[in-house]
């Protein structure tokens, strides 16, 4: 028992040498979900918050990710946050993204998938109150149905011009 103590030591020491890659992409505020919507200060500091850990090139890095092999179990999160929606990158999404983006988020955070809870255990002050997350909904609500009246009008629009 006292060998597989002491080699479970020795792998863990040795783990703590491959570090996860702490860099966020650089941020371009015009490209920003909150800055091109211009969200309401109140209901942006809860989006923060509650999604840009893991779902923005903002990702603050806490102390416990410089332990192996919990780094790299929340990197993965990160990254896979940052592919299902990137808050930073929002406004390159084309307008059908965008609003399919905001229709899923409406989903996860109305159902309280999201945040995680995993991820409000280390973070409490992430956790919206019903008040809040429903204000978050609501507001996704607003934003997706505008791109798409906005998208559709474009589209109209355009066959408009043609004939």
């Amino acid at each position: 028992m006292k060998k597989i103590l002491v080699v479970l030591l020795v792998l863990f020491i040795i783990l703590q040498f491959f570090r996860i890659d702490k860099t966020n992409p650089p941020v371009n505020k015009g490209m920003d979900f909150l800055t091109i919507k211009n969200t309401p200060e109140n209901i942006a500091g809860k989006i923060r918050a509650s999604c840009y850990d893991c779902h923005s090139n903002e990702t603050k890095y806490p102390w416990y990710t410089n332990i192996q092999p919990v780094a790299w179990w929340l990197k993965d999160h990160i990254d896979e946050g940052r592919i299902k929606l990137n808050f930073s990158t929002f406004a390159t999404y084309e307008p059908k993204r965008q609003a399919h983006k905001l229709h899923e988020a409406v989903e996860m955070v109305e159902s309280g998938e999201m945040p995680m809870e995993s991820y409000l255990l280390a973070h409490p002050e992430a956790k919206l109150t019903n008040e809040e997350r429903k204000a978050v909904v609501d507001y996704f609500r607003k934003i997706e149905a505008d791109i798409r009246m906005e998208h559709n009008l474009a589209r109209e629009g355009e066959k408009h011009d043609r004939n």
